[in-house]
């Protein structure tokens, strides 16, 4: 009997919208939906088992090949570079990756930039592209106070509506990439089980459209 076939899915809303894609694209695993400790839920019928991880740890499982696929953000995904396949755009939990600056702030160009993020690795990239010299302040959570309290000029975060932006009298410099959910595959797990995975991947190709 052929092994099942592990994923790894974000934990929290986008978790649970995409494993309503898998459930409606023919993989359901009604356990998964029960009030309980467990980590892993199995359906052998379908030929799946699924595990709850942190979003950022995701693209882990699957390059190291503890998932054979995963569901990861586009930010995640841009920020860690790992070595898996993006194989498709889900086309939920969108949002954009931005830079942003209080209403009436002005670059001087002769200082280094002080950029409040905890996407250190997007951002590096983004403003050597463009020649600016940058010092990274790395932070994990409420980064738009940052320039409020004199700590960053700018900062690179990811907004869906952008309203606590407009709220804290931050405006959008500058749109670094649109970000949704991708479906991600272990290289050697792909090679393997190919066929499995592009079922998945058809099934769910399918939901994707409704999602647009």
């Amino acid at each position: 009997m052929e092994r099942m076939l592990n994923i790894a899915l974000p934990k929290g809303r986008l978790g649970d919208k995409v494993y309503k894609m898998f459930e409606a694209a023919g993989f359901p695993c009604p356990e998964i939906l029960e009030t309980n400790r467990k980590l892993t839920f199995e359906n052998p019928e379908a030929g799946v088992r699924y595990f709850w991880v942190k979003p950022s740890d995701v693209p882990v499982y699957v390059e190291r090949g503890a998932a054979d696929i995963g569901v990861a953000g586009k930010d995640i995904l841009m920020e860690y570079q790992p070595d898996v396949y993006e194989l498709l755009d889900l086309k939920t939990g969108k949002c954009r990756m931005i830079s942003a600056a209080p209403d009436g702030y002005r670059d001087d160009p002769q200082r280094t930039l002080r950029v409040a993020t905890k996407y250190a690795g997007i951002a590096r990239r983004y403003y050597a592209s463009t020649g600016r010299e940058i010092d990274i302040i790395h932070l994990n959570g409420s980064i738009e106070i940052a320039p409020i309290l004199g700590l960053s000029d700018v900062i690179v975060d990811i907004t869906e509506t952008g309203t606590t932006l407009r709220e804290n009298d931050l405006r959008i410099i500058d749109t670094l990439a649109e970000i949704s959910a991708r479906l991600i595959a272990n290289r050697s797990a792909f090679r393997f089980r190919q066929e499995m995975i592009e079922r998945v991947m058809k099934g769910l190709s399918a939901q994707a459209e409704v999602e647009t």
